[in-house]
C-alpha cells in the first residue's frame, strides 16, 4: 500500500509525515500526545529546544517501559485469574443454553 502524507503540528510548527493509510489515525494520536507533553514539560521546566525534546522522549520512554513492566502488576497472575473468569463463565453460559 501506497504512503500517505499527514500534516501534524508540534509546538506550533507543523511537520508532514508519511505513513500507510491504517496508521493515519494512531499517528495523529501519537503526535497530539507528543505535543502534549512537549507543552506540559517546557511549562514545567521551562526548558526549549534540544533539551526539551530529550527530557520529553525520556519521559516517553519511562512511561512506556513501566506500562511494559505493568509497574509491579503480576502480569501472568492477570492473566491466570482473566483465564479463570473466563472459564467459568463459559460454564455458566453453557448452562444458560440448556435452559432454552
Amino acid at each position: 500500500m501506497a504512503a500517505t502524507a499527514l500534516d501534524i503540528v508540534v509546538l506550533g510548527k507543523e511537520y508532514r509525515v508519511g505513513c500507510q493509510p491504517e496508521e493515519l489515525a494512531g499517528l495523529k494520536e501519537a503526535a497530539e500526545l507528543l505535543d502534549a507533553k512537549l507543552k506540559e514539560f517546557a511549562a514545567l521546566t521551562n526548558a526549549t529546544g534540544e533539551k526539551l525534546a530529550v527530557m520529553t522522549a525520556l519521559n516517553l520512554a519511562h512511561e512506556l517501559l513501566r506500562a511494559q513492566r505493568g509497574d509491579g502488576v503480576d502480569i501472568p497472575a492477570m492473566k491466570r485469574r482473566i483465564g479463570s473468569m473466563n472459564a467459568r463463565l463459559e460454564t455458566a453460559l453453557a448452562q444458560q443454553e440448556k435452559l432454552f
